[in-house]
């Protein structure tokens, strides 16, 4: 992993509102949802947020900054204190005549260089404090319109049977990428567990259609109510709701119902619906609507294909 100073494009003497104004500005260039089927964009967009994960942290940047832990946050092998201890004065009593240290000599250089009290604790304390942080892994989730739309909770079943709690949020967009921090790969040695990142797959619905923060519907009208108007009940993302049908409407005349739309997830405010009205006709017989159009004389010229033929 690159160093998380390099990824983010900030010095190493970087105030902390300098480090997080380069990830917001990388992370809005690099995001997911900005890059659709993107896989280099995804990987660029997960290796600024590891950059940020770790350098937000003062202790994680403190530590990083002394060399004790690696960009992925990794306790770093203590090669220091063999060199430390090899270029100071002991080091020559580790030379016996045969080539090999003694028995006290070697003790002493492990319990110096790995801060055991002797070979035994030394196994035991070196192992325990090599740390690394887990993988990060990365799911589909199909999810339905409206449950993008109004948001929802789905559990996911992993092959080995562990389940992960997912947090659809109002208003979610096909292809967004949610991240689950540390439900992913567990760490070594006590180190944190890695991410996990789920992309929402949002299915088509029959009849909604969404465009930005509106939701755009057609709703099918008797003829009757096109011409004398009234009232009818439409569906929206949240219910059925009652609207006015004005007198005359025709095909393709559209109504809105304010606030009926999606929330956008940045301002708080909902979008509106959008209703395109479509007059159908009755199926079957109707003898009296016929009679009526035989002798009914439009006090306008019923002319609608005119511009076509001109």
């Amino acid at each position: 992993m690159k160093d998380p100073y390099e990824t983010l494009g900030v010095t190493r003497t970087a105030s902390d509102a300098e480090i997080k104004s380069a990830f917001k500005k990388l992370a809005r260039k690099f995001h997911p949802d900005l890059h659709p089927d993107d896989k280099e964009a995804e990987a660029k967009f997960k290796n600024i947020s590891a950059a940020h994960d770790l350098l937000k942290d003062p202790e994680k940047r403190r530590r990083f900054d002394a060399g004790e832990i690696d960009a992925s946050g990794a306790e770093r092998p203590q090669e220091r204190y063999y060199r430390e201890y090899a270029d100071g004065p002991g080091y020559a009593s580790h030379a016996a005549q045969d080539g090999f240290a003694s028995n006290e000599d070697l003790e002493a250089f492990l319990s110096r260089a790995f801060g055991g009290g002797g070979m035994g604790g030394t196994r035991r304390q070196s192992g325990a404090a090599f740390k690394a942080r887990g993988q990060d892994v990365s799911y589909t989730l199909p999810v339905t319109f409206l449950e993008a739309a109004t948001g929802a909770r789905r559990t996911i079943t992993l092959p080995e049977g562990k389940t992960l709690q997912v947090t659809i949020p109002e208003g979610a967009e096909d292809r967004q990428m949610l991240r689950l921090k540390g439900q992913g790969i567990p760490g070594f040695g006590g180190g944190p567990a890695g991410d996990a990142y789920v992309e929402l797959h949002v299915a088509p619905h029959a009849f909604f259609q969404r465009k930005d923060d509106n939701i755009h519907v057609e709703v099918p009208i008797t003829l009757k109510e096109a011409v004398l108007g009234g009232r009818i009940e439409v569906p929206t993302i949240g219910g059925t709701v009652s609207m006015t049908v004005p007198k005359g409407s025709n095909t393709g005349k559209t109504l809105r119902l304010r606030d009926k739309g999606v929330r956008n997830r940045k301002t708080g405010a909902a979008g509106h619906q959008i209703v395109t009205l479509k007059v159908v006709l009755p199926e079957g017989e109707e003898p009296e609507l016929a009679a009526f159009l035989e002798s009914w004389q439009p006090a306008s010229p019923d002319e609608p294909r005119k511009e076509m033929l001109s």
